[in-house]
């Protein structure tokens, strides 16, 4: 009999080294643009049968272990594992909703801070590596919501696990990797919605309140500063939480820093790029070596590992360390904007279509067209 499992439990297996072996029936290219690292890929589609080659495939992966089939959203993994049972294997699961729902899978993450008041839970979605955060004071038991993801419940119930009250919901910037929930949420809520003053040049048709360049949100005794740092964007801001950690959005990440054309386009990006240096180096760079970074993503390969860290551990780096062990901090400002300029990777697919959703001009035709466009992983870093 197959048997179905959440992606949820395909987390718990891969975490815990559980033995079982994966296999991927999408089409090829599908699986090498992105998929879950160790997954065989045995491409199988409807009216499919397997030929000698791929049960030869199947036996030499699985080497008698259990086999856990995905798909694209668990339409052909299905019939495959039928096929499986067909030719003797009796112990074959399939992922409900396959990558679909893969790419929903959360881990949430609290931070140690140093004032007692201070509440600071990073949310990871293990998939894209999107980092949205839940911060709050103890005290005062509210709490501000960074950079959340559409699936809005994930940060309501983060919020509500720690006792605390979300009364702002705020965006560092005007998101090109993956479709924003801060409107959505903030709509939920009933609570302020807010994006950098400058996003009034992005022709941002929610409804928002403009943070300026020093200007501060109070959760009790703790304040939030809006710090403008133009560059991935032009209306990007940080966030300087009591002084203590700063959340960087797509502006300095751990193991590198925004990639600039984006918006400016290629013709542009160099401008991007020069903008991106002055906020790294005016505004970043002056802030104490124990600063706490937190950014907005953390880079993630084909195969579905982070390259920094791992799903589940802190993503974040003292300020002091990036300085000395980020090769890109150390650059004068013409190597900086070269380096940026000649390197870029790959732009993330739809990009433009998920920014004409964050912006407000054109949502999403429905629920299944946001799932399509955000699938795979984060490409925001240069």
């Amino acid at each position: 009999m197959v048997n179905q499992i959440h992606p949820d439990r395909l987390a718990e297996m891969i975490d815990s080294n559980e033995p079982f072996t994966l296999i991927d029936t999408r089409p090829e290219d599908s699986y090498e643009g992105w998929r879950i690292h160790g997954a065989e890929n045995v491409p199988f589609g409807p009216g499919d049968e397997f030929a000698d080659a791929d049960l030869e495939h199947i036996a030499a992966a699985g080497d008698g272990e259990p086999i856990v089939a995905i798909c694209g959203k668990g339409l052909t993994s299905t019939p495959f594992s039928f096929e499986l049972e067909q030719h003797g294997y009796d112990d074959v699961s399939v992922v409900k909703g396959g990558m679909k729902d893969w790419s929903k899978i959360y881990e949430v993450v609290p931070l140690e801070t140093e004032p007692d008041d201070l509440i600071v839970h990073q949310r990871q979605r293990r998939a894209k590596g999107c980092l949205g955060y839940v911060v709050g004071s103890k005290r005062a038991a509210s709490a501000v919501v960074v950079d959340p993801t559409r699936q809005t419940d994930q940060f309501k119930i983060v919020a509500e696990e720690a006792g605390l009250t979300i009364e702002h919901v705020l965006d560092t910037h005007v998101h090109a990797d993956h479709i924003s929930g801060g409107p959505k949420l903030a709509a939920e809520l009933d609570v302020p919605y807010h994006l950098g003053a400058k996003a009034s040049g992005r022709d941002v048709e929610y409804d928002y309140e403009p943070l300026a360049d020093g200007e501060t949100i109070q959760l009790g005794d703790i304040g939030i500063e809006t710090l403008h740092t133009p560059g991935h964007t032009t209306e990007m801001v940080n966030y300087l939480v009591d002084g203590e950690a700063l959340l960087t959005g797509d502006t300095l990440f751990v193991e590198s820093v925004g990639r600039t054309e984006l918006q400016f386009g290629d013709d542009e990006a160099a401008n991007g790029a020069e903008l991106l240096y002055d906020a790294i180096h005016e505004t970043i760079l002056e802030l104490p070596d124990e600063t706490h970074i937190l950014p907005g993503h953390v880079s993630v390969t084909a195969d579905n590992r982070y390259e920094v860290g791992s799903p589940g551990d802190p993503i974040g780096a003292r300020l002091g360390d990036l300085r000395d062990d980020l090769a890109l901090l150390g650059l004068d400002e013409d190597e900086f904007v070269a380096r940026l300029v000649e390197t870029a990777p790959d732009k993330p697919p739809n990009y433009e279509r998920v920014i004409e959703i964050n912006t407000g001009t054109e949502p999403p035709e429905d629920e299944s067209e946001a799932t399509d466009l955000e699938l795979g992983p984060n490409n925001c870093a240069a």
